[in-house]
C-alpha cells in the first residue's frame, strides 16, 4: 500500500512538473517572438536614421540629436499615412471633378445622369405658394417622376425642421409630404431667416449625396420657372466642368447692427464695403463638381448674413467659370424662364 501511494504522488508530481515545464516553455516562445519583433522594428528604424545619418553628414550635419531622432520616426510614420490619404483624395478628386453624362467605372451608375437637380426654397406658412408651383411648372405624382426619367430634371422643395421638433409646423410639413412626396426635409437644420446661408449649404450636400446630376439648382418658392428653357440653357454648358450660373452682381456690405442686411463681418469686406460677385438668390445654378466641393468642405466654408452671397464667396480662389447670364435675372424672367 504504501509503495503504491509513493508511485502515485510520483507519477502527479511528473505530470505536474511536465505541465509546468510546457507552461513555460510556451511563455518563452511567445517572449522570443515578442522580442524577435520588437528588434526587427528596430532594426527598420536604425536603418532608416542611418540613411538619415548619411543624408545629413553629407550636408555637414555633426549629429543627429534625441528630438531629432524622434521627429525622423514620427515623420516616417506621417509619411506612410499621408501616402494613404493622397490616393484617396486622388481618387475623389477624379470622382469630383470629371464630368460626363456616364459613369465609367461604376456599375450602380449606368443609367443616366440627372441633368439637374431643383431645390425650391421655401419654409413654414408657404403651402399656398408651394400649390402653385405644383399647377404651374413642377407638376406632381407620375407628372412628376416623369419629368424626373424622361428630361433628366430632380425638382423637390427644401425646407428644415421647427425648432421645436415635432410642433405643429412639422407634423404639417410631414402631413403635406406623405401626399405629395416631393419635399427634401433637412432634419438637421432649424428653420430661421437668418440660417438661410446654412440651409443652401445643406441642400447642396444632401442633393449631390442623393442624385448624380450635372447641374444642382437652387429657386425661391415665389419664381415660376419655364423647365424646357432652363433645361436649355443648362445643356449648353455640359462642357464646363466647374460652372456656376446665374444673374451676377455685387451688393453693398451694411456695418451697422440696426441695419436690415446687417453684415456682422463687414470688416473682412476691405474699406469698400462691397460683396464679391455673387449669383443672385432668386435663381442660380452650380455644376456637380462645385456641388460636391461643398460637400467635401461643408464644415469650414464661411457663411455670411446673405445666402447668395455665402455661395459666391465658397468658390472665390478656385477655379470656376463665372457665367453671368441675363436669363437669369429678374427683368428677362418673363421671356426666358417663367411661364
Amino acid at each position: 500500500m504504501h509503495g503504491r501511494a509513493a508511485y502515485n504522488r510520483l507519477s502527479n508530481s511528473t505530470f505536474e512538473s511536465r505541465v509546468a515545464g510546457l507552461v513555460l516553455a510556451m511563455f518563452a516562445t511567445m517572449a522570443t517572438i515578442y522580442v524577435a519583433s520588437r528588434l526587427w522594428q528596430d532594426a527598420e528604424s536604425r536603418t532608416y536614421l542611418v540613411k538619415e545619418l548619411d543624408k545629413r553628414t553629407m550636408q555637414n550635419y555633426s549629429v543627429v540629436s534625441v528630438d531629432e531622432t524622434l521627429k525622423l520616426i514620427a515623420c516616417r510614420e506621417q509619411q506612410m499615412r499621408l501616402s494613404a490619404i493622397e490616393m484617396d483624395l486622388a481618387a475623389a478628386r477624379q470622382e469630383g471633378f470629371v464630368s460626363g453624362y456616364l459613369s465609367q467605372n461604376d456599375t450602380q451608375h449606368s443609367k443616366k445622369r440627372h441633368l439637374a437637380v431643383i431645390g425650391i426654397i421655401t419654409t413654414f406658412g408657404r403651402k399656398k405658394n408651394r400649390d402653385a408651383i405644383r399647377e404651374a411648372w413642377m407638376s406632381t405624382g407620375a407628372a412628376l417622376r416623369e419629368l424626373q426619367d424622361n428630361k433628366g430634371i430632380v425638382v423637390r422643395f427644401v425646407i428644415g425642421r421647427s425648432a421645436n421638433h415635432g410642433d405643429s409646423f412639422d407634423t404639417e410639413i410631414d402631413s403635406e409630404n406623405s401626399q405629395t412626396n416631393d419635399f427634401i426635409i433637412l432634419d438637421d437644420h432649424v428653420e430661421a431667416p437668418e440660417e438661410l446661408a446654412k440651409k443652401m449649404k445643406s441642400f447642396f450636400v444632401h442633393a449631390v449625396e442623393k442624385w448624380d446630376a450635372e447641374f444642382y439648382t437652387k429657386v425661391n418658392d415665389d419664381v415660376y420657372v419655364n423647365i424646357d428653357a432652363l433645361g436649355a440653357a443648362l445643356s449648353s454648358h455640359l462642357d464646363k466642368p466647374r460652372v456656376y450660373i446665374g444673374c451676377m452682381k455685387s451688393g453693398k456690405v451694411f456695418s451697422e447692427p440696426t441695419h436690415r442686411w446687417y453684415e456682422p463681418d463687414w470688416w473682412k469686406f476691405g474699406d469698400g464695403k462691397w460683396y464679391f460677385r455673387y449669383a443672385s438668390g432668386d435663381l442660380y445654378t452650380i455644376s456637380r463638381a462645385l456641388a460636391q466641393y461643398i460637400s467635401i468642405n461643408r464644415s469650414i466654408l464661411q457663411t455670411y448674413a446673405h445666402d447668395d452671397a455665402s455661395a459666391g464667396s465658397w468658390f472665390i480662389g478656385l477655379d470656376v467659370n463665372h457665367v453671368d447670364d441675363s436669363k437669369f435675372c429678374c427683368a428677362s424672367w418673363t421671356s426666358a424662364f417663367t411661364m
